[in-house]
């Protein structure tokens, strides 16, 4: 009995390796072929440098570092600058960020912690739907609106306020021209808003409800245990807050329409400027000569640069933050 057992299986076992052998041919294909198409980004992105860096090559071997320390941006005398735009692009962004943390913030608390004590899942769901859509509309509406209803607004009503009560602090000096940094950065702040609120309400979800639950055990009251979630989460919210700023940093059209687009360094946040971005949308077609067409081009490497430097340093901490709420739970 045991010798016919043994037989009628052991035709069945040979069968049941190939099977398994054919299943790991497919699958090794399939691992390889998903990594060098993944690996395409990998080679774009070096492509992209490497152009980058060869079209800005007559730039660089004559101004080198210079290019990022002077103020000078002069397409007639062939002298160029990077200073103004760098300064545009980081000021706007930052008064952006400023504007757009603690919005951004309390309504990702609102959403993650708050909300659900209250109100239905679909009414919470339908309002982080509406958050989210602010990221949908495109750059170029908002420029448009910024133009026409927030510049016009802003010079009749906020700036002359501004100046006439705050006149003596160095932000709020100047004439009332309605566009300039002001509105470049409401207008940055509204498009990172969807940004951080949504990561930080995903991040602030994955903490432990044990930790909130028992903080209030112990007799924490609502807020003191938000707090504990927040500095539990810290690193992912830093995160979000970095990839907000990695979206205002390469913006372009909505900047373009309202900020002025004016190669200078100002401390006021009502005088014109220019950004990275906006000056290479607005000069790269009137470019006649090959060291201008050259200092755009190195505009374009930096702007890329700090970009990615920006966006891998938010991934990081995000991962970071992620990874270590999931090995807490």
């Amino acid at each position: 009995m045991q010798t016919n057992a043994a037989a009628g299986i052991l035709p069945a076992a040979p069968r049941l390796l190939m099977k398994q052998k054919k299943k790991g041919l497919g699958d090794d294909f399939f691992k390889y072929f998903v990594a060098s198409v993944a690996s395409i980004v990998l080679v774009i992105i070096i492509l992209v440098v490497y152009q980058l860096i060869s079209n800005s090559r007559l730039s660089i071997a004559k101004f080198g570092f210079g290019f990022i320390t002077s103020s000078t941006w002069d397409p007639v005398a062939e002298q160029f600058g990077a200073l103004p735009m760098i300064w545009g692009t980081l000021v706007s962004s930052l008064l952006g960020l400023v504007i757009a943390l603690p919005l951004s913030l309390g309504v990702a608390i609102f959403l993650a912690e708050l909300a659900p004590l209250f109100l239905k899942k679909w009414m919470i769901t339908t309002f982080s739907f509406m958050v989210e859509l602010l990221a949908a509309i495109p750059s170029i509406v908002y420029g448009l609106w910024g133009m026409f209803v927030l510049a016009p607004w802003l010079q009749t009503t906020i700036q002359p306020w501004l100046i006439a009560h705050f006149g003596s602090i160095f932000l709020f000096q100047g004439v009332p021209y309605g566009i300039g940094m002001m509105p470049a950065g409401i207008i940055l702040a509204i498009m990172m808003v969807p940004i951080i609120t949504s990561i930080s309400r995903d991040v602030i979800n994955m903490v432990p409800n044990t930790l909130k639950e028992g903080a209030l055990a112990l007799g924490a009251t609502r807020w003191e245990a938000i707090k504990l979630v927040l500095g539990a989460s810290k690193s992912g919210i830093l995160g979000a807050v970095i990839l907000g700023m990695g979206r205002a940093l390469g913006e372009t059209m909505a900047v373009t329409l309202v900020i002025g687009n004016t190669p200078q360094i100002k401390t006021s946040l009502l005088e014109p400027a220019t950004t990275m971005a906006s000056v290479l949308a607005n000069e790269f077609t009137e470019a006649t000569s090959d060291m201008y067409i050259s200092s755009l081009i190195e505009v374009g490497l930096l702007l890329f640069l700090i970009t990615i430097v920006v966006n891998v340093i938010a991934r990081y901490l995000v991962w970071q933050a992620s990874k270590n709420l999931v090995q807490s739970r």
